[in-house]
């Protein structure tokens, strides 16, 4: 049997969520290279027509169980039927968004399997390791690559006798690319009475609130984004002051954030959001790994910064090496005087 690259999509309201297509893309990719297929499954209720949403991102096979009880999410009957389907078909690869349902269900499925699991990864790619204690070579290992010991280094973990080798990946970190519009793969659909039982279904949803985020930070094209450099909230007045003037989004670093500079949603960073600007201004940002997983992907960057030799420097295409409360107020005064 063929080892596929597997991808569980998560649904919302009918709709597959962002992640769950960026993986899709990054899974075609993989898929690829490896020279094998690329495998999908949706779990949810009142599913017709789903694989339209998928099958462009060149899915070729895509599992469907729908059953009025797993919609909403819940961790017990997804775990058995995600766990059954791998242990059947036996992929290589499992990728899964790092979302709270990611987070809830992949470490379950991880130990349903007993295999490994890379949480938060930055960055997948097909390579070889050689063990030498063992003389031993393994072709076409997943390089799981994420920041590690609070984001020091840049690990890559690799799962060579485990399979399959499974990964969560957070929303923004791959990008999203249709493979083929007309791309058509094979649907099978999974007997949910043959899986599940009352003993999947204990816990029970009585009420489900989700609140809409106020902030599309992750859509925003210019970013003015600071960090404790800025010093207070009363110089984060001067960022989104700037912000407004260029038509761009307010976003932090952790450090910012931790320090009540700006609420969490705003976070850009491994423990935040993940972005993707044509221009992303950096205040007082020092440039620890972390926040750097989470916007080095943009187009232009302008660093702002007392320190001349602050990480987010080498990243940068353009450094301004002086205080952010002098210069933020220049660029408004300017930018104002040169866009009438």
């Amino acid at each position: 049997m063929e080892k596929n690259v597997f991808v569980y999509c998560e649904i919302e309201e009918g709709v597959i969520v962002d992640v769950s297509l960026e993986l899709l893309s990054k899974g075609k990719k993989l898929a690829n290279e490896l020279n094998c297929k690329l495998d999908a499954v949706v779990l949810g209720s009142g599913l017709k027509n789903i694989e339209k949403q998928i099958f462009m991102y060149g899915v070729d096979t895509l599992y469907i169980a729908d059953d009025q009880g797993l919609y909403p999410y819940l961790n017990l009957p997804h775990a058995e039927i995600v766990s059954g389907l791998l242990k059947k078909h036996d992929p290589q690869i499992v990728l899964f968004g790092a979302s709270s349902i990611g987070r809830d269900l992949a470490p379950r499925v991880a130990s349903a399997l007993k295999c490994g699991l890379t949480a938060d990864c930055t960055s997948l790619i097909i390579g070889d390791h050689v063990e030498k204690k063992k003389n031993k070579e393994y072709k076409n290992l997943l390089y799981q690559i994420r920041p590690a010991f609070g984001g020091n280094i840049i690990a890559t973990i690799i799962n060579p006798d485990m399979h399959p080798q499974m990964a969560t990946v957070r929303e923004g970190v791959m990008k999203k690319e249709i493979y083929d519009q007309s791309h058509v793969g094979k649907i099978e659909k999974v007997e949910t009475e043959s899986v599940l039982n009352d003993e999947h279904f204990v816990v029970q949803i009585i009420e489900r609130h989700i609140e809409k985020s106020k902030v599309n930070i992750k859509g925003a094209q210019i970013i003015v984004a600071g960090g404790y450099g800025v010093g207070s909230s009363e110089n984060f007045k001067l960022l989104y002051e700037l912000a407004d003037v260029l038509g761009g989004e307010v976003g932090g670093s952790r450090a910012a954030v931790d320090s009540g500079f700006l609420d969490h949603e705003r976070q850009i960073g491994q423990t935040g959001v993940t972005v993707r600007p044509k221009l992303y201004i950096a205040c007082g940002i020092s440039g620890a790994v972390q926040h750097r997983a989470g916007m080095d992907e943009s187009a232009m960057v302008i660093s702002i910064n007392t320190d001349a030799d602050a990480p987010i420097n080498q990243i940068a295409d353009y450094t301004i090496n002086a205080d952010v409360a002098t210069v933020i107020p220049k660029m408004i005064k300017y930018y104002k005087k040169n866009s009438k």
